[in-house]
């Protein structure tokens, strides 16, 4: 499997890259002609030189990046690279985004990492369990037991991701839950991992936007699948939990939809 040097070494990569671009005025560039998707500096000259990095150490591998697409997808092995997951947090100079690699082999996610450069914090999966570091030292992660909805602490980044059908079963959940919380985009994943929260819920997301957390969330002891109960991997409707139980109470919620 990877060798946690590398994922020190990526890790470093995303730091250099970004943290000279964190709350400082800079390009922004919408991608979409109606609506709003950023994308910044940050993010390109990240997701570059990560590229640059895997290439020079796994030259056969594959690389799949939200800014540059696809190459060499056909592979046995392909990163997916997410350089500043939660963009809008970044611009907005709050530290709730995170530089995102994930690894797959024929399809299936079986490594990842997720860091916060910021904050100074680690999170990522090899193979070997699921593993944290940063100011609080060094951890192995694991999810709780939560087993009951009522009981339970349930993320999304916003309610306005759902598409109408798709709001009506979240709404029916929220309501089930102790506590919801809003805004936190790849960091609720890695906070479920390590047993702060225990449902992450949301839709319309990409291979990049999930790949690097599933085997962080999976090491950890948690689940993750589509909103049918199938592969996280080509992302689309989200549902992770860090429990089997709860996670089979929240998606009788959202089959509906």
């Amino acid at each position: 499997m990877i060798p946690v040097d590398f994922i020190h070494r990526l890790a470093a990569v995303a730091a250099r890259e970004t943290l000279p671009r964190f709350r400082q005025a800079g390009l922004i560039a919408n991608k979409l002609a109606a609506g709003f998707d950023p994308v910044t500096e940050a993010d390109r000259e990240t997701e570059k030189a990560i590229r640059a990095l895997i290439r020079t150490e796994f030259p056969d591998h594959g690389i799949l990046g939200e800014e540059f697409g696809a190459e060499g997808a056909e592979n046995r092995y392909v990163w997916v690279v997410d350089p500043i997951d939660g963009t809008r947090s970044f611009i907005a100079g709050i530290p709730l985004w995170g530089t995102l690699v994930g690894l797959t082999e024929e399809g299936d996610a079986v490594a990842g990492m997720m860091v916060q450069p910021f904050i100074g914090e680690l999170f990522y999966a090899t193979g070997h369990g699921a593993h944290y570091e940063g100011p609080h030292g060094r951890t192995r992660l694991a999810t709780r037991a939560t087993e009951n909805l009522a009981d339970a602490t349930l993320c999304t980044t916003t309610p306005a991701i759902f598409e109408p059908a798709q709001r009506a079963a979240f709404d029916r959940l929220e309501r089930q839950v102790r506590l919801s919380r809003y805004g936190t985009d790849c960091y609720a994943y890695c906070m479920l991992a390590a047993g702060q929260v225990d449902l992450v819920v949301e839709a319309g997301l990409q291979p990049y936007d999930i790949v690097a957390l599933i085997p962080i969330i999976e090491q950890a002891g948690g689940v993750v699948t589509d909103w049918s109960g199938g592969p996280a991997e080509n992302g689309g409707s989200i549902i992770a939990a860090g429990s089997a139980g709860l996670h089979s109470q929240a998606l009788a919620f959202l089959a509906s939809a």
